[in-house]
């Protein structure tokens, strides 16, 4: 038997209906703030990541599925979805057209992590890019959007983190500092943040292990260096934040795990379990790196694996499932006949009916009927062709009643 490839699953009909809710729900809450869905190519060149993500990142050195084509091409699984929109921004001439640029997408991403709970190889993101606007209006305006988005989840216990990690500017004294405070002990850091030191010391501040961690609480902020430009952003973030009633904390170990970030970094957190539930922040030199005008910019992404895992603990009662309204039985097979226009004008109609298609006797009908958790059945033969009326039963409590065929719509659309 040819099985799954390992880092991938399986989304079954029963599991799926949560995945359509959530993504329902992001759709409306997002157009109400003027976003507009884009898709983007699974397979784009190598080099759109390498340039974008950075080269020295972990998701570019050892996490993109990168290989040649047979044309000779080097080409990747997107590994995130910010790149491939600002790509797609650019060559769409999108800057022409009145700003900021809202988009939104639903997309499949795929990485060689460590396969563990909470990271596959294949994950899914909701993602949000906003493009064109430098202001912190539009930083708040988006958290704004996700505490809302959040909100009609039903998902609760969250807080909002967020940090500034400045800009070229002022980010270059930060790094300096913190390559100073680390050098005394950098051998006692895990092998990772040493591998860190020289190309990104900033991701050592966002190391999980614990005796890094411990090794950082003492290390410079990104805050303290900020240039007047930075400072007054971040200023103007948290007192507009206040102001809208949104609650924060400063977080000085976010960092974020992609070069592109600028200024503004925030994450939603789950209390429940300390771990991150959207995350994102400012990219305002990521247009020009990749070839257009520069741009200031500022998106999200969430894991829909782990979004999903989280409104479960929210909503433990939850339940879309389509329920089966009716299931039409038949004897014979002019009743066949008759019982195949019913369904087919019912289902016209919006309701959801089914009826026998594997040639089972009438008791396998009721049989399967049960199985399906049909509201009511109908049973149709002879008589009730010639007489235009039939026993309506309810499957839940027994009860029959005889009714008019011609009346069994109304009858049904009252119950939904």
């Amino acid at each position: 038997m040819i099985q799954k490839l390992k880092g991938t699953r399986d989304i079954l009909p029963e599991e799926i209906k949560k995945w359509q809710y959530i993504e329902e729900i992001a759709k409306s809450t997002f157009e109400k703030y003027g976003y507009e869905e884009i898709r983007v190519p699974v397979i784009e060149k190598s080099e759109l990541f390498q340039r974008g993500v950075g080269e020295d990142t972990d998701v570019v050195q050892k996490e993109m599925y990168i290989f040649d084509d047979k044309g000779g091409r080097s080409v990747a699984l997107r590994p995130e979805g910010t790149a491939g929109v600002v790509r797609s921004y650019i060559e769409n001439g999108m800057s022409s057209m009145p700003s900021p640029i809202k988009l939104w997408y639903a997309m499949p991403m795929y990485r060689y992590e460590n396969v563990q709970k909470g990271r596959q190889r294949e994950f899914n993101q909701i993602g949000v890019e906003l493009l064109g606007s430098g202001s912190y209006l539009a930083d708040v305006e988006m958290i704004e959007m996700i505490n809302t988005f959040l909100e009609k989840l039903n998902i609760k216990d969250i807080e909002l983190k967020i940090n500034s990690i400045g800009c070229k500017k002022c980010r270059s004294e930060y790094m300096e500092a913190l390559k100073d405070y680390i050098r005394p002990n950098l051998d006692k850091y895990c092998d990772v943040c040493k591998n860190r030191f020289e190309k990104n010391p900033m991701r050592i501040i966002d190391c999980k292990e614990e005796n890094c961690k411990a090794l950082n609480q003492n290390a410079p902020k990104s805050v303290d260096y900020l240039c007047d430009e930075c400072k007054n952003h971040f200023e103007n973030l948290k007192k507009m934040l206040e102001k809208q009633n949104i609650s924060y904390s400063i977080d000085t170990s976010i960092v974020r795990g992609l070069d592109y970030y600028t200024k503004t970094v925030f994450e939603f957190v789950s209390k429940i379990d300390g771990l991150t539930v959207v995350g994102g922040g400012r990219y305002d030199g990521l247009v020009e790196e990749l070839g257009g005008e520069k741009t200031p910019a500022i998106g999200f992404a969430t894991g829909v694996e782990r979004l999903i895992d989280v409104f479960d603990k929210n909503n433990p009662d939850f339940d879309k499932s389509n329920k089966l309204q009716l299931f039409v039985a038949y004897i014979g097979e002019e009743a066949n006949l008759y019982s195949s226009k019913l369904v087919s004008n019912l289902r016209k109609k919006g309701i959801y009916v089914e009826k026998d298609i594997m040639e089972r006797s009438l008791n396998a009908q009721f049989k399967y009927a049960n199985k399906k958790n049909a509201k009511y059945i109908v049973t149709i033969g002879e008589n009730e062709i010639n007489t235009g009326k039939a026993e309506l039963k309810e499957m839940e409590t027994g009860e029959t009643k005889e009714i008019d065929l011609s009346d069994i719509e109304d009858i049904l659309k009252k119950q939904i």
